[in-house]
């Protein structure tokens, strides 16, 4: 139950009264949850060699899934539709269920476009792009004159 505060009613409006009931349907943590899961979240690690994206994505096939690059933009997109028809009685029940969603990263200019590649298990989807060998960490010692 979510219990709604309403400014002192003898010096609402109608406008201030409505604003007041949608303020607390969109701030209600059950609508903000529903509304901020339709896109997954994604960890993003840097190592020595590779910049590495994981993104959760559970329910999903690798087919389902459009890695584009163009040029310093990775975007990630899903569009698919599952259909489900159970035959009861004497009627035809259908189910559509669609999922899509886009994610976009931009790869900073260490990172070497020719060595990217991806991996979907377990409901998660695995991007390593490699790092380009001028931008990779070279310890070295530096000698006293």
């Amino acid at each position: 139950m979510t219990l709604v505060k309403f400014a002192n009613p003898k010096s609402s409006t109608p406008a201030t009264w409505f604003n007041d009931v949608f303020d607390s349907f969109f701030n209600d943590s059950f609508v903000s949850d529903r509304l901020t899961s339709r896109v997954p979240a994604v960890n993003i690690a840097e190592t020595e060699n590779e910049y590495h994206i994981e993104l959760a994505a559970p329910g999903l096939k690798k087919d389902d899934f459009k890695i584009n690059l163009d040029k310093d933009v990775l975007s990630i997109s899903v569009e698919s539709k599952n259909e489900t028809t159970d035959e009861n009685k004497k009627y035809s029940r259908r189910e559509y269920s669609y999922t899509s969603f886009v994610r976009s990263f931009t790869l900073p200019e260490s990172a070497d476009h020719a060595k990217i590649d991806a991996e979907y298990t377990d409901g998660v989807l695995k991007i390593n792009v490699a790092k380009k060998e001028e931008a990779k960490y070279q310890p070295r010692e530096i000698a006293v004159k």
